[in-house]
C-alpha cells in the first residue's frame, strides 16, 4: 500500500483523476463528496450507489470497484486537494431511502473511515475563481492525458529520428 502524505499526494498516479473529477463536479455543483468523486472516476456505478442507498448492500465498500487501499488513497488525495483549494468541509449523514437507518460506508465500521466518506466539501470562493480553477484543471488534465497516451504509442526500441 502506498503511503499518501502532504508531500507526495501530487505525485500519486490517482491525483490527476481526482483533480479531473473535482473540476468536472464543480462545473455543476458547489459541493462535492467522496461518493461523487468515486462515481465520476468510474469506481462506483450509479446502479451500485442506488442499491446501497436503498439498503440492499450492507456497506459502500462492498460495491467499490477496486481494492480498499485504492479507496483510501482516493480519500486522502481528495482531502489534501480540497484543502489546497480552501474548500470548507462539512459532515453529512447518509440515510436509507424512505427510512431513518444510517448507512455504512466501510466494512470495518471504523468511525474515522466513516467520517472520511461522509465528509463533503463546499466551494466558498468567488465564481470567477471557481471558473478559473475548472478551466486550468481540465486543460492540464487533457494535456497530461494526451502526453501519457502518446508515450504509450511510441516505440521504446527505435532511436530518435535525428539519430537515424
Amino acid at each position: 500500500m502506498k503511503n499518501v502524505t502532504v508531500g507526495t499526494y501530487r505525485k500519486d498516479k490517482l491525483y490527476p483523476r481526482v483533480v479531473w473529477a473535482v473540476a468536472s463536479l464543480l462545473r455543476d455543483l458547489d459541493e462535492i463528496s467522496p461518493v461523487a468523486v468515486f462515481m465520476r472516476t468510474g469506481n462506483l456505478s450509479s446502479k451500485d450507489y442506488e442499491a446501497w442507498r436503498r439498503g440492499q448492500v450492507p456497506c459502500l465498500e462492498r460495491v467499490f470497484q477496486g481494492n480498499l487501499s485504492k479507496a483510501n488513497r482516493y480519500l486522502r488525495i481528495l482531502r489534501f486537494h480540497v484543502h489546497d483549494l480552501n474548500m470548507v468541509p462539512s459532515q453529512h449523514t447518509y440515510r436509507q431511502y424512505g427510512r431513518k437507518r444510517i448507512l455504512r460506508f466501510s466494512l470495518s465500521g471504523d468511525a474515522g473511515v466513516e467520517q472520511a466518506y461522509a465528509r463533503h466539501f463546499r466551494w466558498n470562493q468567488s465564481k470567477e475563481k471557481k471558473q478559473a480553477y475548472i478551466e486550468q484543471a481540465l486543460s492540464e488534465n487533457i494535456v497530461a492525458e494526451a502526453t501519457s497516451k502518446i508515450a504509450l504509442f511510441q516505440d521504446p526500441v527505435s532511436p530518435p529520428r535525428d539519430q537515424i
